[in-house]
Order: C-alpha cells, then sequence, then structure tokens
C-alpha cells in the first residue's frame, strides 16, 4: 500500500525550494519576485566556429529572435554576446515555463529539435549546444533515466548470483530480491507522499514543490539494498545453519529469526536513528535522504525480516532449497546430513 504512491512519483529539481520558505535569504527573494516578476533563467545557446560576426550568422540570430516572437515556447528578447576575442558566440533564448517544470522543458524540446536546425543549423563552419539551467538539469534527469536501468539490472542480477552461490538455492535469491524491491517501493512511496503531495510539511518544516529530486531515487536504491542486504543475509545464515544439521524448515526459520532478531533490531535502531538526523537539517534534499532511509530501514526491519520473510519461507518450505541439477556443480554441495566434525588427530595413516 505504501509503494502504491510511487506510480505517480514526479523528478524535479527544487531550485531555490531547497532551502525553506522561514529563512530570511528566502522570504527576501519571494518578496523580490513579486516585486519584480520575470521569468526563469535564459537557454544558452553556445556557438563556436569560423567567422561568427558574419552576415550568416547575424542572420541566423535574427532569425532565432524571430521565431521566440511569434512562438508560444520561447520568450523575448534574444541577446547575442561575444566572447573569447570572437572565438565564442553565445545567444541568450528565454524560455517558457518556471525554469525547471515541464513547460521549460517542452520549449527546449522545442528550441534544440526546431528552431536552432531550422536557423543556425543552416550556417556552414560552426557548431552549437545548448546549456543553462533548463538545460542542465534536463540532460542530467535525462542521463540517470538512460542509465538507473543498468544500475538496477547489475544490482540486482550481480545479488541473485552471489545468493545463489552461497546458499545453493534460486528460490532464496529470487525471494530476496522481491522483498528488497518492495522495502524500497515503500521508501519511496512514503517520499512522494511526504514531500510530493506534502503531507507532514509542516513538522518537517519544507515547502513542498511537487517533486522529487532527480538523483534521489537511484542513490537511496543503491544504498538501501546493500544495507537490507547486509542483515537479510545474516538471517538467512543462521536459518541454513540450523537447516544443515538436520532441523526442519520451519523449526531453522523460527530459531533463525529468534537467534538473529536482537542483532537486527539493535542495527537497524541504530540506522533509523541516524538517519532520522538528516530530516532535521534545512536543505530538502537532506530532509527527502533521512526521511526515505529510515522509513524504508523500519519497515524493512520490521515487516519485511519480520513478518514476510519468514512467512515467505515458510510456505516455500523445502522449495526454499531448490536447485535445478544443472548448477549442482555450484561450492558447498554437501548433504545437509554430511557435514562432519574434523578429524583433530589427522588422517589414520599419519596416526599409524
Amino acid at each position: 500500500a505504501l509503494a502504491v504512491p510511487a506510480l505517480g512519483m514526479r523528478l524535479d529539481s527544487p531550485g531555490f525550494h531547497d532551502l525553506p520558505a522561514s529563512l530570511p535569504v528566502v522570504k527576501n527573494l519571494l518578496a523580490t519576485q513579486r516585486a519584480f516578476p520575470g521569468g526563469p533563467a535564459p537557454a544558452e545557446v553556445v556557438v563556436t566556429g569560423h567567422d561568427l560576426t558574419g552576415p550568416a550568422v547575424r542572420h541566423a540570430v535574427a532569425a532565432v529572435a524571430g521565431r521566440a516572437a511569434t512562438s508560444a515556447a520561447l520568450r523575448e528578447p534574444v541577446t547575442s554576446t561575444l566572447l573569447g576575442h570572437g572565438q565564442v558566440l553565445v545567444v541568450s533564448v528565454g524560455l517558457a515555463g518556471g525554469g525547471t517544470d515541464t513547460i521549460s522543458n517542452q520549449a527546449l524540446t522545442t528550441l534544440r529539435d526546431q528552431v536552432l536546425p531550422a536557423t543556425l543549423g543552416r550556417v556552414g563552419g560552426i557548431s552549437y549546444a545548448v546549456t543553462g539551467l533548463t538545460a542542465g538539469n534536463h540532460d542530467f534527469s535525462a542521463q540517470l533515466d538512460g542509465r538507473a536501468p543498468l544500475v538496477f539490472l547489475f544490482v540486482l542480477g550481480l545479488a541473485f548470483l552471489l545468493l545463489m552461490m552461497t546458499f545453493r538455492s534460486i528460490t532464496i535469491p529470487a525471494m530476496s530480491i522481491a522483498l528488497n524491491l518492495l522495502s524500497i517501493g515503500a521508501a519511496y512511496g512514503v517520499l512522494t507522499l511526504v514531500f510530493q503531495h506534502g503531507y507532514l510539511h509542516g513538522p518537517l518544516g519544507f515547502s513542498p514543490y511537487g517533486g522529487i529530486v532527480p538523483w534521489m531515487p537511484l542513490f537511496m536504491f543503491v544504498i538501501l539494498f546493500g544495507l537490507s542486504m547486509d542483515y537479510h543475509v545474516f538471517i538467512l545464515s543462521r536459518i541454513r545453519e540450523l537447516r544443515s544439521r538436520g532441523a526442519p524448515t520451519k523449526e531453522a526459520i523460527i530459531g533463525g529469526i529468534g537467534a538473529s532478531a536482537g542483532v537486527v533490531t539493535s542495527a537497524a535502531v541504530i540506522m533509523v536513528s541516524v538517519f532520522s538526523l538528516f530530516a532535521t537539517l534545512s536543505v530538502i534534499e537532506f530532509k527527502m535522504f533521512g526521511v526515505g532511509m529510515a522509513s524504508a530501514i523500519l519497515i524493512d526491519a520490521t515487516v519485511v525480516r519480520g513478518v514476510l520473510m519468514p512467512a515467505a519461507m515458510a510456505l516455500l518450505g523445502d522449495r526454499n532449497w531448490y536447485l535445478p541439477r544443472w548448477l549442482a556443480w555450484l561450492p558447498g554441495g554437501q548433504g545437509r546430513h554430511s557435514i562432519k566434525a574434523p578429524d583433530l588427530y589427522g588422517p589414520r595413516s599419519a596416526r599409524t
């Protein structure tokens, strides 16, 4: 249920909203914007090449200004500045929207894909690139979107292989990954409810801006997966030890959970306490990190590891230890009753 709001998560940079509205500098900034309203920072088109002061480039810049005068996506004025002893030309083009919202991103796409190819793109001997606040945030988010699936696949795939080799099972890795994704999804849902929809913004002392910092979900996923997998392997090791000694699966689960509960609870209390401190800081990115991590560890150590994991393992029974025959070559293949005590006196020939 907590993971459901994460389906509507919206990634957006906070701008000056990363500071609480109660700070004097933010109050002065808001008052200045009300008294002197203006648009967002313009897009900066950086042009390099030969003869930047020639008629072809001047006509292209004038064409960009003409497009801005008639387009709903672009704003006037369009200005140009020659830098670097005539080696670089910077053309500033205003964009619609607030600078980091959907309207500004669409305006940036219009500038890059339609306006510039039809103007500066037709001038030979030059090259151009678009930068600025909107372009930087948009490109950073696009880079994250393109790389995030690779990171997810790498982390999940490596975790599956390591767990399969450690516990000689394909059921345990699949269950472990599913439970970890469930707890991480719940943490994403808490982030969405608190920071995107604005719940508890009063007690936490921040002004919601309707989005989540773009790098936060991937950053949290990597850290949470490592932390939760740490004590998850610790619990599974206790269960496997009892299972290897001949205990039935349910008794091994009960004994393993009971033997590790104190350590896991203590670790969870420490981590939740430490991460909660981040929620008391002023910058909204730190608040997101603290609330997301603390809630994820709390949910993972109680509901997931204390209830869902033992329940799932109890329902699976002996299928927890299922391993296809073609993977029998994996190390640690002794039967559960075949673990023998070491011979303290060495081989029989040596004793003789």
